[in-house]
């Protein structure tokens, strides 16, 4: 009984004292936001026709829908072109910004109101990609994804290193300016009855809870006179996060795992010729060589057919043994990486990715990120040392004999 209580009692005071998987929730939100980007950037001369006032799904038809099924969008606000052009401004922006990692708090929720104004806006022309950037976008929302490789840890490190000389960084600006302007706007929203929803119900309630709460975290950072409303804050947020990594895990296999035994049940994939239909499709052959010379060997279509089901219905097994996780892992990478050339379906492939990242080992992230740095630094030379991050804490770890940090301003 005492071995178990003391199981138990580390396992909590690992998910309280720390947000878990620092790189592996800084990979994801660099991976999201740079597909979105490239996808939002590839798309700018057809904007109009995909999710503008030019669009086949017409902003009558997109109204009544959304008045069905309550989905969020922007873009239903006006029908004009100029209110188009600024919510696909702000949306590449909030991508750009997203992806370095510049007040992650906000910009984590931007970037989700772009992602969701431009998909329901036209819900009949995204594909399996932009089901998971949908939901990975609300889910970013509520982790902690700018510990490592952001602006946000730079511009920390910078406030610790000043602190520790005596020096004293001034008080922040822009957050605050931040929190207030997006504060006026959902108020100007709210207050033409612009979002669906109310009191414990909807987005209004949603987007207002989240502005609340960056409020109160401010607050207990600048305004308390003790550390125990820091500390509390701090323990929820942790708790958030390490819940929503969690489901994101799950979401992962649960697209995988569905995905897998679906196919199993088709005739195609049954006998082994599934792989070799696609190959032919003009639509999902960009580089007809390549298919041709991919489905010319009929082993090979068998192998990627067999392999693909194998692997799907695999994956979700495999999390329990380390070593087969991550061959398992680089295999999907690569199938998606193969899926973005020879079917030409490159953001599917990279928001597949993005979300297996999550999956990734810390000591390899760690390793990337020093060669990243590295690299940086040779063709930036003096442009700052490298800062590898910080550390996921065992259960031994010891008290650093720094002041300690409560809470995290990103």
């Amino acid at each position: 009984m005492n071995r178990f209580a003391s199981t138990i009692a580390r396992g909590i005071a690992r998910v309280t004292e720390s947000a878990l998987g620092p790189y592996q929730s800084a990979v994801v939100r660099i991976g999201l936001a740079a597909t979105w980007l490239l996808f939002l950037l590839r798309e700018y001369p057809h904007r109009l026709e995909m999710y503008g006032p030019d669009a086949p799904w017409s902003w009558d038809l997109a109204r009544q829908l959304v008045a069905n099924n309550h989905a969020f969008t922007v873009l239903l606000w006006s029908d004009g072109r100029v209110w188009f052009e600024a919510v696909y401004a702000v949306a590449v922006l909030s991508a750009a910004l997203l992806l370095v990692g510049w007040r992650t708090r906000a910009m984590s929720v931007v970037f989700m109101i772009g992602v969701l104004s431009l998909q329901n806006r036209s819900v009949f022309i995204g594909d399996g990609g932009d089901n998971v950037l949908h939901l990975m976008a609300i889910y970013l929302v509520f982790t902690r994804c700018a510990q490592v490789w952001s602006l946000d840890a730079r511009r920390e490190r910078l406030a610790r290193e000043a602190y520790a000389r005596g020096e004293w960084a001034g008080p922040d600006r822009a957050g605050p300016l931040l929190w207030a302007g997006l504060g006026t706007v959902l108020a100007v929203a709210t207050g033409a009855g612009r979002i669906d929803g109310g009191f414990l119900g909807g987005w209004l309630t949603v987007f207002w809870v989240l502005w609340a709460v960056q409020g109160l975290w401010w607050a207990a950072a600048r305004l308390a006179r003790t550390e125990e409303p820091r500390v509390l804050l701090d323990v929820i947020g942790n708790l958030v996060h390490n819940a929503t990594l969690m489901i994101i895990m799950a979401e992962a296999c649960l697209i995988y795992a569905t995905a897998g035994w679906y196919k199993i049940q088709g005739s195609r994939w049954q006998d082994g010729t599934a792989v070799y239909y696609p190959l032919h499709l003009q639509s999902f052959s960009p580089w007809p060589a390549l298919s041709d010379l991919m489905s010319a060997h009929g082993t090979i279509v068998m192998l990627v057919t067999y392999g693909t089901v194998a692997a799907q219905v695999a994956f979700p097994f495999t999390l329990f043994n380390r070593r087969v996780k991550n061959v398992l892992l680089a295999v999907m990478m690569t199938e998606h990486a193969v899926i973005a050339v020879v079917l030409g379906l490159p953001f599917f492939s990279l928001a597949m990715i993005a979300a297996d990242s999550v999956f990734l080992p810390t000591s390899f992230l760690r390793y990337l990120g020093g060669r990243a740095a590295r690299a940086r630094d040779r063709l930036f030379p003096g442009g700052g040392r490298s800062v590898p991050g910080p550390r996921e804490p065992g259960p031994d770890a010891s008290e650093e004999a720094a002041q300690p940090h409560v809470g995290f301003t990103a």
